[in-house]
């Protein structure tokens, strides 16, 4: 047999400030760069992707690949009708082309462009019209996917991940081979059956580690093992304004009724999923009193500027909190905070050299919905180390992924160690502040840009998760809670707040 894959990748804040062209999917950041044809079996072969799963599941089954385009971007606001219409274009080109018997599309799910709402939607939708309605057509997705009916229609099967952080991406992409499989010996689609939840959970309230959503995905898999389905829950991405944003259970399978019905009543109980959060100052208070009878670092989560959800990186509030409160004099060179996206500050750095002290502005005021972010932090700092940008993951999340930060620094003001980068990417490996020479084990306090994926590879350096983990609200266009937000297309059957 014949597959031909392709890849699409964009977590779409439509309440964000910058929009993805084609550049911005290019430079990948967060994700490799696009991939065609051979390059991209090369590239899938060294990282963790979904795609590299179903890759991997294919040659155990002696099946062909041909390969399309593979692109991501780093969260934003819309993707541009110009990238979104190169991608289709370019992915179509190779369907039109003809020369196999299945198709599987390696997505995200959330993705929102300026000419289209439904971008996934959009894709699998075209790809079916060339294909005809026999070809099988099977598709991975996102966690947070927001996924459509025209999604469920248009695919003959769809398996998301199971954990946030994202530790399954290999295994996602090895149970859509598997769908492949079960519709080829089928002869033809099974039974598929979804519902989806009529209120928006939280990214901060996702957490698969602990929590509501631990327990809903153990007994998905239970359900699966026992009536043979292949089931998801896509808890979806709160920051998307269009109809169709919410969560969506599904499943594929002769007892797909049974297993939704079960699953909706797990994950529809509303006041399970309400959020914890501290403000900024309240958060490194929190985080001080605890470092100070903790032999283990705390980490405090600055999730409204993770760069996973359309956040910029480059928001102050969490520095000036730190700041205000002498963390870094009451713990000396051991409370940092990363990764800060400053391109302009970063190559300031990196031409004074390590060990020159300058005075400067760090970090972006933003206008948001409701105002502007905090201002710049203007003051001495000393620069410790600098790097050409380049990482390798070595955490559980994307293990091998190299990311290209372009110059990157590490500097201290006022004891605190800020890891400045000229790339965007979230803190979801403890390499992204090694690389500067900042070693999160030997920390009292780390701060993080980021939401949840920070979990996988930072929660194991604290003594307890529960009470060494703090979730801040400082301002940043990643909103905590959804219903913070100006929404205005996504109807009033979806509450806002669960």
């Amino acid at each position: 047999m014949k597959v031909l894959v392709a890849g699409y990748k964009h977590e779409t804040n439509t309440f964000a400030l910058d929009k993805a062209d084609w550049s911005a999917f290019e430079k990948g950041e967060a994700f490799p760069a696009p991939v065609r044809g051979q390059q991209m079996l090369e590239t899938m072969a060294a990282v963790a992707m979904p795609a590299t799963g179903f890759l991997h599941y294919a040659r155990s089954k002696g099946w062909s690949i041909i390969p399309s385009l593979w692109c991501g971007a780093v969260p934003s606001s819309y993707v541009t009708e110009d990238a979104f219409e190169r991608i289709c274009d370019e992915i179509c080109k190779d369907v039109k082309a003809g020369g196999f018997d299945a198709v599987y599309l390696d997505l995200h799910g959330a993705g929102v462009a300026e000419n289209e709402d439904d971008t996934e939607g959009e894709l699998i939708g075209r790809v079916r019209q060339l294909v005809g309605e026999n070809m099988p057509i099977v598709v991975s997705l996102d966690l947070h996917a927001n996924v459509t009916e025209r999604m469920l229609r248009s695919a003959d099967g769809m398996v998301s991940f199971r954990t946030y952080p994202h530790v399954d991406y290999v295994e996602t992409g090895e149970l859509a081979a598997e769908l492949l499989s079960r519709r080829i010996a089928h002869g033809r689609r099974e039974t598929v059956v979804w519902k989806r939840l009529p209120f928006l959970i939280p990214l901060n309230s996702q957490n698969t580690t602990t929590g509501p959503a631990r327990r809903i995905y153990e007994r998905l898999r239970a359900l699966d093992t026992e009536h043979g389905t292949m089931s998801s829950f896509c808890m979806a991405f709160p920051a998307a304004d269009f109809a169709e944003c919410a969560p969506m259970i599904w499943s594929v399978g002769e007892s797909a009724s049974t297993v939704v019905e079960e699953l909706a009543s797990l994950a529809g109980e509303p006041a399970q999923w309400r959020l914890e959060i501290l403000c900024a100052d309240d958060a490194v208070q929190e985080a001080m009193a605890r470092a100070a009878e903790s032999n283990a670092p705390v980490v405090i989560a600055d999730t409204q500027d993770n760069p996973g959800a359309g956040g910029t990186a480059s928001t102050t509030g969490m520095l000036h909190a730190l700041l205000n409160a002498r963390a870094g004099e009451r713990f000396p060179h051991r409370v940092t905070l990363g990764v800060m996206y400053d391109a302009r500050f970063a190559a300031a750095a990196v031409q004074a050299g390590v060990g020159a002290t300058f005075r400067a502005s760090l970090g972006h005021a933003t206008e948001l919905w409701d105002g502007p972010t905090d201002p710049p932090v203007t003051a001495e700092f000393t620069v410790r180390a600098v790097s050409d940008g380049r990482v390798t993951f070595k955490g559980p999340k994307m293990t091998g992924f190299v990311a290209g930060l372009g110059p990157s620094a590490c500097v201290e003001t006022g004891g605190v160690l800020v890891v400045v980068a000229s790339g965007k990417i979230g803190a979801q490996d403890r390499e992204l502040f090694r690389f500067v020479g900042v070693h999160p084990e030997q920390m009292k306090i780390i701060v993080v840009k980021s939401s949840n994926h920070f979990r996988a590879d930072f929660v194991p350096l604290v003594e307890n998760e529960q009470t060494d983990v703090v979730i801040a609200k400082a301002r940043g266009a990643a909103a905590a809670d959804p219903g913070d937000l100006p929404w205005r297309k996504l109807p009033d059957s979806i509450r806002r707040r669960p």
